[in-house]
């Protein structure tokens, strides 16, 4: 379910300039990076790319999601990492995405830790908000 307005807690605001092939700053000086398409698409891949700032943000919020699931369910997720893959690629309407997602969670089963992943999948931000726009795996 979205949220109004004034249910927001935190806006981050970037500003991109010459879009794949320019700069990502956000308004704090926090993150301010040269992107340049891959060397896979054409470009110079000097600098990083949307889908790897996606990845990013993606992983980090999955391993927020999976300590809160974690907490709920009495796991230990200490020393776990979460990846993310984005892939994109030309579809019908141009360019799509495609996300992969998988976990090192090593004080878990391998079952605990798939269902780990799944839970987390049904309340981490961006899964929710990609839900039903784009193929996300769990791996």
């Amino acid at each position: 379910m979205p949220i109004s307005q004034s249910e927001v807690l935190y806006t981050a605001v970037a500003t991109a300039e010459n879009g794949r092939d320019g700069r990502v700053a956000t308004d704090d000086g926090k993150l301010d990076v040269v992107v340049n398409p891959p060397k896979e698409m054409g470009g110079s891949g000097a600098g990083t790319n949307p889908e790897q700032l996606f990845a990013a943000g993606y992983s980090a919020c999955f391993q927020g999601a999976l300590a809160v699931v974690a907490r709920q369910e009495g796991a230990d997720v200490s020393g776990s990492t979460v990846t993310a893959k984005v892939g994109i690629g030309k579809n019908d309407e141009g360019f799509g995405i495609i996300v992969e997602i998988s976990a090192s969670i090593p004080n878990a089963s391998a079952e605990a830790a798939k269902d780990l992943l799944e839970k987390a999948h049904q309340v981490c931000p961006y899964s929710k908000a990609t839900r039903g726009n784009i193929t996300v795996t769990l791996v």
